[in-house]
């Protein structure tokens, strides 16, 4: 069974994604800002990471480039979540070390499928 590890400062959207991915067959865990994001990261050891990129503590671009930093955690998948639909903001997430980039609201579907395409590549 997959690890998503969800990183997520609203209450909201954490829970909605995390009982949808549940369903999905998913292991789920929470965050709910960068910092703990990457502490549950390094020690949960998940596959994948659902950031968001607007969070308390530690943002989600300083957040992916200390797991990408970090050899115990750069090997982990991260899908960074944002409301912001720029093109610019695409090229921010994966300079900052993100795998792959989705738009806020979810579209579930599209998401697992990149989920799908990362844990499988």
């Amino acid at each position: 069974m997959p690890r998503v590890l969800v990183v997520e400062d609203n209450e909201m959207n954490r829970d909605m994604l995390s009982r949808r991915l549940q369903r999905k067959g998913f292991e789920v865990e929470l965050a709910v800002d960068g910092q703990e994001g990457i502490d549950k990261a390094s020690s949960w050891n998940p596959d994948i990471i659902l950031l968001d990129m607007s969070l308390p503590v530690k943002d989600g671009w300083t957040a992916a480039r200390e797991l990408k930093g970090n050899v115990a955690t750069q090997s982990i998948k991260i899908i960074a979540l944002t409301a912001h639909a720029m093109e610019s903001d695409r090229a921010k997430a994966l300079e900052a070390g993100c795998d792959d980039y989705d738009t806020k609201p979810i579209d579930l579907k599209r998401l697992l499928m990149k989920i799908d395409i990362l844990l499988n590549n």
